[in-house]
């Protein structure tokens, strides 16, 4: 008597790996019709076809920047060898840039990686909802010697990235529509702030001390370090003027003593 443990253990390698030996072993414990091989070719065939789907339209921008010849082999080659590891499909894809990078045809992109990374990173805030923002009347009660203490919450639909191109520019061209006869990168450190909400989104480059200042703030760390970090890169800069600035941009939607909030 097999173990359902093991029936299902044995399904799911058969239908991931679609080695035969594995289809073989699995086949006297299929009951229903003639010939379970086949029918349970079905099912790998709709498991690697719901995944591939899946990264395609996770990263049309990508699809337009190489094409549909290399995506597709792409993605069929990262279904394979990348199985999902969470029962949630929004969260499959996330190493997807890296194994981009890797695949044949990606030396025509050097900033390849970068740029589906950016995607990526527009995808995940896109669909986030924004909380009720904190404005600076919130913090005019709080003594200044207080504040570098605290902790904020950011908006759920925020995250930072820096990359080695300018690839943003890349994207605005791919949301205008636009395809140039020619298109000329040169590498370039850019620090980029990714807000979405409600399937809408913008791209802002920040400065590198105000984008280690934010980042660092939504990492979980209190005012003060973060004011720190940046006060380590550029002696200039001014930690109020960047904190009023994150209120004023409405990106502030908690506030805490002992850690960062949670915001629900």
């Amino acid at each position: 008597m097999h173990k359902l443990g093991d029936i299902q253990s044995h399904f799911r390698n058969a239908v991931i790996q679609a080695d035969s030996n594995v289809v073989i072993s699995l086949a006297p414990l299929l009951a229903g019709g003639d010939e379970p091989e086949k029918r349970l070719t079905i099912h790998q065939r709709n498991y690697r076809q719901s995944l591939v789907e899946a990264l395609l339209v996770k990263f049309p921008a990508t699809g337009w920047l190489m094409g549909t010849s290399f995506m597709i082999a792409a993605a069929e080659r990262f279904v394979r060898e990348h199985p999902p590891a969470a029962p949630c499909i929004a969260e499959y894809g996330s190493d997807f840039p890296a194994f981009c990078s890797r695949c044949p045809g990606a030396e025509r992109a050097a900033y390849l990686r970068d740029f589906a990374e950016l995607e990526w990173r527009v995808g995940q805030v896109a669909i986030a909802v924004d909380r009720p923002a904190l404005e600076a009347e919130n913090f005019s009660g709080i003594d200044s010697d207080v504040i570098p203490t605290l902790f904020l919450a950011l908006q759920p639909g925020l995250c930072f990235l820096q990359v080695r191109w300018p690839v943003h520019e890349l994207m605005t061209l791919y949301l205008s529509d636009t395809a140039p006869d020619r298109l000329d990168l040169s590498p370039a450190d850019v620090w980029i702030e990714i807000r979405g909400a409600r399937g809408q989104f913008h791209m802002t480059p920040l400065g590198t001390a105000e984008f280690i200042f934010r980042k660092s703030i939504a990492e979980g760390r209190s005012i003060g370090d973060a004011a720190e970090s940046a006060l380590d890169f550029d002696a200039d800069f001014d930690p109020g003027q960047a904190l009023a600035s994150l209120i004023s941009s409405g990106l502030v939607a908690g506030v805490a003593e002992h850690s960062a909030p949670e915001i629900l």
